[in-house]
């Protein structure tokens, strides 16, 4: 019999199509009388907009997430967010809008509410990365956790087809990692599980036809399961890796994770047998390895870290910061062995 500590995060989730119109009942429900929008440039209109929507709820919009969460930026919003009196944050978008809005809250104490756009999961986990001085470290903390969570399929449907599948991917290798984390237990792996299937079912049709509300509302209930595996257990070298190469080489995000999870899991592969089989079991396929390799073609997402700008001459410092404090593995971290892993990823398949 397994022994285990499962601890579940306290927040509550609106799904469904059309439930941000709830977002004003849900800031009423926080007590919150000046929130915050927090978006990326991108999506100043978008602030704007839900802005104007909460009328006197709303005390303006924060319009600076950036990637990996520059701490330079945090410390701009800061400034912001305490001229313009807000006592709550609303963080509209992707990894970035969500990943601002948790380190503004880590600072102010402040309550958030977070409606994701995309798969990437940061909403539903204490985790917050930031990126200093070319590196990004990752904290984890309860003051960093959205208390209210709303998804709504229909903000979804204007995600492109690219982004989709690797925010999507972005996503599962949270389940995956999940599966043989020194802290896996019998309900994250059962999350996990489910989140690789619904996200390996889903992700297809989405890239086929964008507009597919079922298959896009399967996918965000995947990430949401995934984001919850990423919460509750420690990550591995997948998520090591995506670190180094997105803090300190400025790889993009999702397109990151998305070319490293078959080149990671594979180097695994060996060392965790019976999270292959749950993987492999998940994708409808004979082998886990494999199993991605073959989904990442059919969803065209990036074969190479080339092909994502980085150079053969960064690899030597790459592996040299991955394992300088390697993350929990399965598979024994060493710098000559992530060197060929970080090659084989490099020129891709």
């Amino acid at each position: 019999m397994q022994r285990f500590t499962y601890e579940a995060a306290p927040m509550r989730v609106v799904f469904g199509d059309g439930t941000l119109a709830a977002l004003g009942a849900e800031v009423e429900r926080l007590g919150l009388r000046r929130a915050v929008l927090v978006v990326t440039p991108s999506q100043a209109a978008r602030g704007a907009a839900l802005a104007a929507q909460l009328g006197p709820l709303a005390a303006g919009v924060i319009p600076l997430a950036a990637m990996h969460t520059p701490v330079e930026v945090t410390e701009q919003a800061l400034a912001l967010l305490r001229a313009m009196g807000g006592d709550g944050l609303v963080a509209v978008g992707g990894g970035s809008a969500i990943g601002l809005s948790k380190a503004l809250a880590l600072r102010s104490g402040l309550k958030q509410i977070a409606v994701p756009t995309t798969y990437a999961g940061s909403e539903m986990t204490p985790i917050l990365g930031q990126t200093e001085a070319g590196r990004k470290l990752a904290l984890r903390s309860a003051a960093v956790l959205p208390q209210v969570v709303i998804y709504d399929v229909a903000l979804t449907l204007g995600l492109p087809p690219a982004l989709s599948a690797t925010s999507g991917l972005n996503a599962m290798a949270h389940a995956v990692e999940a599966l043989y984390a020194p802290d896996a237990n019998p309900v994250t792996s059962l999350m996990a599980e489910e989140a690789i299937r619904a996200l390996a079912a889903a992700l297809p049709a989405v890239v086929a036809e964008p507009g597919d509300r079922a298959a896009r509302a399967e996918a965000l209930q995947g990430a949401w399961l995934a984001g919850a595996c990423l919460g509750a257990v420690t990550v591995s070298l997948h998520h090591k890796l995506c670190h180094v190469l997105g803090g300190s080489f400025g790889l993009p995000h999702a397109e990151t994770h998305a070319a490293v999870l078959p080149w990671a899991v594979q180097f695994n592969a060996p060392a965790a047998p019976a999270a292959m089989a749950r993987i492999a079991r998940a994708l409808g396929q004979a082998d886990a390895v494999e199993g991605l390799f073959a989904l990442s073609r059919r969803l065209g997402a990036p074969a190479s870290l080339a092909a994502l700008g980085l150079a053969e001459s960064d690899l030597d410092r790459a592996a040299e910061i991955a394992t300088a404090a390697p993350y929990p593995n399965p598979r024994p971290v060493e710098r000559a062995a992530i060197r060929a892993l970080l090659g084989a990823a490099l020129r891709g398949r």
